[in-house]
């Protein structure tokens, strides 16, 4: 099993004898954000079906001083951090899927617990935002409209994936950095790169970014895989390019947006699929690990244009669409925009398999396979031609999950022919939950 965070305190305001939660910091965990909480808005009826648990909420079993639990993984961060429940906890839970009410629950529990117990439970998920609730409703949508609000895109990761003091940071990145014994001739154009964790990648990480410190481009566009976009259809169905105008910050790093290239994107972003309605970059991880290296890397001044790239699996059944469309108008555009002082930096993973996924054999079963149809995804990458890249992909219907598609396949439209040399490639095998990512890097 996973180990969890340290524990710091626990919370136990029940009467149920085999439940209590572990939280971060107690405080923050009875939730904090009383300017953003209103508890009339908690879900109060014994005999309403109980709101659905959150399905975009990852429940994880792990162990923690020898406590089973269930470590629940808010991935869009509206949940309160490091948020546990002992994991006998779990034949309850599978009851709130928004069917039944506290009463009926009870009795299907043989009144085993009280109602008025299983409601102050339901309260406190309410409260730790995990139910699909009123409540959560609100919250999710406040976090979401004061992000828009801002102007800046502060770091989602600093604290967790790596120091969030400068100077910490700087030697974390200094250490990173000195594992690299022979460099690479810089790319000319473009690096094609990880966007994986740290500790899984850090050092094909340093390999491929160490060879980009002659360079001294004064524009760096962003070309990212989004992971989020999904979870706003509405906004994002028809517009697989996501930029921003906010600046990017990072522990003593700010990224200054290069607001008249980007308002140059904007013009024609109805034939683009283009948008900067960027709630997608608030937790999106893809952009900001890039920036991790390049700001470290690079002391001197420039601007970036970060642009999230959601699916574009319309192009694996039908190229001539609308998507297909979007696509080579977004790529034309960028060629156009092109000069000799900018640079690209295209994050993207390789292939994710496994039980994890999806899978129904364990990541070790399908190795051999995925990294044949790695090989021939990178020899298509290498070649320059992006129809070779679509048609790899599209002759499996993209089966391993390779997220680094889209904002290559991007890339490759806009700079056709343009040649790449590999620079690394690595499998991690998660062994635990019988899965795996593949990753590399690419100079072109």
């Amino acid at each position: 099993m996973a180990e969890m965070p340290a524990r710091h305190g626990f919370l136990n305001p029940l009467n149920i004898p085999f439940v209590f939660v572990t939280v971060k910091n107690v405080n923050a965990g009875k939730c904090e954000d009383k300017a953003m909480m209103n508890e009339t808005l908690l879900f109060d009826s014994l005999s309403n079906p109980v709101p659905e648990l959150r399905r975009d909420v990852q429940i994880i079993p792990v162990t923690d001083n020898g406590q089973d639990l269930l470590y629940f993984h808010d991935m869009m961060g509206y949940s309160s951090p490091n948020f546990a429940l002992d994991r006998k906890i779990e034949p309850i839970l599978s009851l709130f899927n928004g069917q039944y009410g506290i009463k009926q629950i009870s009795t299907m529990l043989n009144n085993s617990i009280k109602a008025d117990d299983l409601l102050d439970f339901v309260q406190l998920l309410d409260q730790h935002r995990l139910l699909n609730s009123k409540h959560f409703r609100l919250f999710s949508n406040r976090i979401e409209k004061d992000f828009e609000a801002s102007n800046t895109r502060k770091s989602a990761l600093a604290g967790e994936s790596y120091p969030d003091h400068p100077a910490e940071l700087n030697t974390f990145m200094e250490s990173l950095m000195s594992e690299v014994t022979s460099l690479k001739s810089a790319p000319e154009k473009a690096l094609y790169a990880p966007h994986i964790d740290l500790r899984v990648g850090n050092k094909q990480y340093a390999e491929a970014f160490s060879g980009l410190k002659s360079l001294r481009p004064k524009r760096v566009v962003i070309l990212a895989t989004s992971h989020y976009a999904g979870n706003y259809p509405d906004i994002y169905e028809a517009s697989p390019y996501i930029g921003s105008v906010k600046n990017y910050e990072l522990p003593g790093m700010t990224f200054q947006t290069d607001q008249s290239y980007i308002e140059k994107l904007n013009k024609s972003a109805s034939q683009t699929g283009f948008t900067l309605s960027d709630r997608a970059h608030r937790v999106e991880h893809s952009i900001e690990l890039h920036l991790l290296f390049a700001g470290h890397i690079w002391q001197h001044d420039f601007q970036i244009v970060p642009i999230l790239v959601a699916g574009i699996d319309d192009l694996l059944y039908h190229s001539e669409g609308n998507i297909g469309a979007k696509t080579d108008g977004f790529a034309k555009l960028l060629h156009d925009l092109d000069d000799e002082d900018t640079f690209y930096l295209v994050s993207g993973d390789l292939s994710h398999v496994g039980k994890k996924f999806g899978d129904p054999l364990a990541a070790s079963q399908l190795r051999d396979d995925v990294e044949l149809s790695d090989r021939l995804f990178i020899d298509a990458a290498i070649s320059g031609r992006a129809q070779l890249l679509l048609d790899q992909v599209a002759t499996d219907y993209d089966a391993t999950r390779i997220c680094g598609f889209p904002p290559l396949y991007t890339f490759l439209s806009a700079f056709p022919k343009t040649k790449g040399e590999l620079i690394n490639y690595h499998w991690w095998d998660e062994t635990e939950r019988e899965s795996a990512v593949s990753f590399g890097s690419i100079y072109y």
